[in-house]
């Protein structure tokens, strides 16, 4: 993932070279997952983590061609990646000699907690039209735009899973059948898998110099992406999501 970033980083950077007219952004950006997709789902109803605990800051560099005077095409990168380990409220751990079973956390205290980590990470490479209506020259740009995106992406979840379809009854001779499940180790994972998706953008920018304008800009991402034989029986993956980003914008 970070292979892909930088060599898209380093296109970018070599497109002024080529005598385009144009400019360069850097931006620090803070993304806010959509998490709409089941995977997501099933980890925060059972896990302790949160959706916020997957937000996370990016960094993205962009190169602007100017069309016209209002009208400019951008090819950019950014990335993405965050990492929690996460441990089931609701289930507890006992080992036995047939192995590990999950009982509910309210009637026992058990001998382990149930664990795993749960990492998604994407790099978007967008190609987008942006819009500046008022042109580039006032005491504040703003501009819209919105295009396609390439998602290079990967989900890993390792660590103890529970599996509630292997259910199994125990006889508590102060509180009846108890239903306890299989505790398995599991190393899935989807890795460098590319999807299509979409992006819309809003922002503005301030000149504070002939060349230099700092900018700040709202985007809204969209991209689904199948996760493979590792997560059979799930539907496709949510890589979307909205994004906050401050940067500097220098025209050459």
């Amino acid at each position: 993932m970070k292979k892909t970033i930088g060599l898209a980083a380093i296109l970018v950077l070599l497109l002024p070279s080529l005598g385009m007219s144009g400019a360069v952004s850097f931006r620090l950006g803070y993304f806010i997952p959509r998490a709409q997709s089941d995977l997501w789902k099933i980890e925060f109803d059972n896990m302790d983590f949160q959706k916020s605990d997957f937000q996370n800051t990016t960094m993205g560099i962009y190169y602007e061609h100017f069309l016209t005077r209002e009208l400019s095409l951008v090819v950019g990168v950014e990335g993405y990646s965050q990492t929690r380990l996460g441990y089931y409220r609701d289930f507890v751990g006992y080992s036995f000699d047939e192995g590990d079973f999950a009982f509910p956390a309210d009637m026992y205290e058990g001998d382990f907690s149930i664990a795993h980590n749960f990492s998604v990470s994407s790099t978007p490479i967008q190609l987008s039209l942006k819009l500046t209506p008022l042109g580039r020259r006032s005491g504040v740009i703003p501009y819209i735009g919105g295009g396609v995106s390439v998602y290079v992406w990967s989900v890993k979840l390792l660590g103890d899973t529970i599996d509630f379809n292997d259910e199994r009854f125990y006889e508590d001779p102060d509180i009846g059948d108890v239903p306890y499940y299989g505790i398995y180790e599991s190393w899935l994972r989807a890795e460098n898998r590319f999807s299509i998706g979409f992006q819309a953008f809003a922002g503005f920018m301030i000149p504070i110099a002939r060349r230099l304008a700092l900018e700040a800009e709202f985007k809204f991402n969209y991209g689904k992406g199948r996760l493979g034989e590792s997560f059979q029986d799930f539907e496709s993956f949510d890589l979307g999501g909205y994004q906050i980003s401050l940067g500097a914008n220098y025209w050459f």
